[in-house]
Formats: structure tokens, C-alpha cells, sequence
């Protein structure tokens, strides 16, 4: 503003710089040594790039003590924020995440049963539970029970109505629902000589199949009201 005061008035550069507050030296300063700036910037980059866990200090001690460079610090420092060397992200360390077991593949039919629930809506808003029954072995669905509310004793009546035709399975496989460790279901399992098999607590991946069938229910066609 002052510079342009004095070009476009014709006022004195005095005058000028009492009006603005500034002194006679801050108005004549021309910067210098920007040949040595970009000097820095070159040795700031190159030693950034050759070494990525290097920060300022490491930076500014090598180029004063190694090279031998009399730049001042706070000099050095400004360009190294110029350049946004100060911003540098370091990269995320990966979790090491343990590979998960493959599931097992039964031999024969009535080996492995796997069981699950889903939840979905009528088209009226009310809510509805269904009760999916999967054999591992060809992955076919042996039964499906809908209704609002599916305590364990819906369970237990719907595995009966499956044996009924079917046979009864050597292992159950399911998740730790409070229809699947309840004591009645316990009770029937000892009693049919079937072995309870329970998931570890958020690993659905070890009931894949019946999880895989659940997505295919679940882009059939919403049920009418």
C-alpha cells in the first residue's frame, strides 16, 4: 500500500511511511539470498527423500555439522514448513490379523447341521423372525419357521418336525443366541444324543453356510401382509 501510495501520488516516501505507520528501512528492504533458499529446499528434499524417518532436527544438524553449512535454524525451519515437510504422514502398521481356519466339509448328510436367525419386516412395518436349518453336507435348507416370536420351544418343535422326515444330525451348529444356550434346547440335545457345536462370540464366519444361505433368503421377495 505504501509503495503504491508513492507510485500512484507522488507523495514522499517519509511522508508515506509516518501515514502507515512503518519505517523508511521495512519500506526500501528487497529480499536476497534466494539462491540460497532454493539451495535449502534442495538439501531438504534430497535428505527427506533419501531418508523417510529423518524430522527438522536431524535435518538441520547433518547441513550444520556434517556439511558444515552456517545457515540459522529458524531459517532452515521456515523453509522446512514452506516445503510442508512438517506435515508428513507415516503409514498405518498393519494389524496382523490371524488367518481364519477353513471350515469343514461334512462326508455325508446329517453330519453337520447349521442353524441361524434372520430378522425382516412385513410391508405394514411389523417385524418377523426366521428360523433357517441348513445340512452342511450339499448345503440344502431343510426348513424354514417364520413367525413374530420363535422362543426356544418353536425351536425345538421345528428340529422335531425336521428328524421327523429327515433324520436326525450328529452336530448342531449356531451362534450363542439365548434360544440356542437355553436349557430346554440343552435337554433336547442330550436326549436325541446330538452334540451342540456354538460359534465364537462375533465370528459368524465359522457358520458360514448358514450365513451364505441366509443372503439367499434374504433377496427373495419380502413376504405380503
Amino acid at each position: 500500500m505504501a509503495q503504491k501510495a508513492v507510485s500512484a501520488r507522488g507523495l514522499s516516501v517519509r511522508l508515506v511511511c509516518l501515514a502507515f505507520g512503518i519505517s523508511e528501512t521495512c519500506y526500501r528492504y528487497r529480499p536476497i539470498l534466494s539462491d540460497e533458499n532454493a539451495e535449502i529446499a534442495d538439501w531438504l528434499i534430497r535428505l527427506t527423500d533419501n531418508h523417510k524417518d529423518w524430522g527438522f532436527g536431524l535435518c538441520r544438524d547433518y547441513l550444520r555439522n556434517v556439511k558444515g553449512f552456517e545457515w540459522n535454524h529458524k531459517r532452515i525451519y521456515r523453509i522446512y514448513c514452506e516445503l510442508e515437510l512438517n506435515l508428513r504422514i507415516r503409514s498405518r502398521k498393519r494389524i496382523q490379523r490371524e488367518k481364519p481356519v477353513p471350515l469343514a466339509v461334512p462326508d455325508e448328510p446329517n453330519d453337520v447341521w447349521s442353524m441361524d436367525f434372520m430378522h425382516d419386516q412385513l410391508s405394514d412395518g411389523r417385524s418377523f423372525r426366521l428360523l433357517n436349518v441348513l445340512d452342511d453336507f450339499n448345503r440344502k435348507g431343510l426348513g424354514i419357521e417364520a413367525d413374530f416370536s420363535l422362543p426356544a420351544a418353536r425351536v425345538i418343535r421345528a428340529l422335531d418336525q425336521i428328524i421327523e422326515w429327515r433324520g436326525k444330525p450328529k452336530r448342531l451348529r449356531c451362534d450363542n443366541g439365548p434360544e440356542f444356550i437355553s436349557q430346554d434346547l440343552e435337554k433336547w440335545a442330550d436326549k436325541h444324543d446330538i452334540r451342540l457345536e456354538f460359534i465364537q462370540p462375533g465370528k459368524p464366519q465359522q457358520n458360514a453356510y448358514v450365513e451364505r444361505y441366509n443372503r439367499t433368503v434374504q433377496l427373495a421377495k419380502p413376504i405380503p401382509v
